[in-house]
C-alpha cells in the first residue's frame, strides 16, 4: 500500500494535531506559583473545540464532494470522520447540491459551510461513534 493522498494526509494530521492538543496534559499539576488566579499567557492558543474540529473537517469534506475533487471519493474511515460527523457530511452534501441547483455552486459551498457548523454544533462536535458498524438504512 502505498501512502495516503496529500488531501488526506492533511486532513489526518489535522485531526491528529487537535486530538493531541485536546486530550494530552502534563503528568503533573501546576504548582501553585505557576498559577496566577485570573492570567492567561496569550501567546499560548487555545486548542480547538471538538466543534471546532467537526466543523472544520466535515465542512471540508463537504465541500471537496460537491466539487468532485479526486479525493472526494474517499470513505469516512480515509477522511477521519466519526459515523455521527459521515451523517452530518451526507445531509450537507445533499442539501447543497439542492442549492447548487437553484443558486449556483458557490452559494451551495456557502450553504454548506453554514449547515455543517450549525449541526456540528448542535450535536457537540458529533464525535461519539467511529465504529466500524453502521446500521443497514
Amino acid at each position: 500500500m502505498g501512502t495516503l493522498p496529500r488531501t488526506a494526509r492533511y486532513a489526518a494530521h489535522t485531526l491528529l494535531a487537535a486530538l493531541a492538543l485536546t486530550g494530552c496534559s502534563s503528568s503533573a499539576p501546576p504548582s501553585a506559583a505557576d498559577s496566577t488566579a485570573g492570567s492567561t499567557n496569550p501567546s499560548s492558543p487555545a486548542p480547538p473545540s471538538p466543534v471546532q474540529v467537526c466543523t472544520s473537517l466535515v465542512s471540508y469534506w463537504a465541500k471537496e464532494t460537491l466539487l468532485g475533487t479526486k479525493w472526494s471519493g474517499l470513505d469516512w474511515e480515509q477522511k477521519g470522520l466519526s459515523n455521527d460527523q459521515y451523517a452530518i457530511h451526507e445531509d450537507a452534501v445533499a442539501a447543497g447540491r439542492a442549492e447548487e441547483r437553484t443558486a449556483g455552486q458557490d452559494k451551495a459551498l456557502e450553504l454548506i459551510d453554514r449547515f455543517v457548523a450549525q449541526r456540528c454544533a448542535d450535536e457537540d462536535g458529533a464525535m461519539r461513534s467511529s465504529e466500524n458498524w453502521r446500521p443497514p438504512t
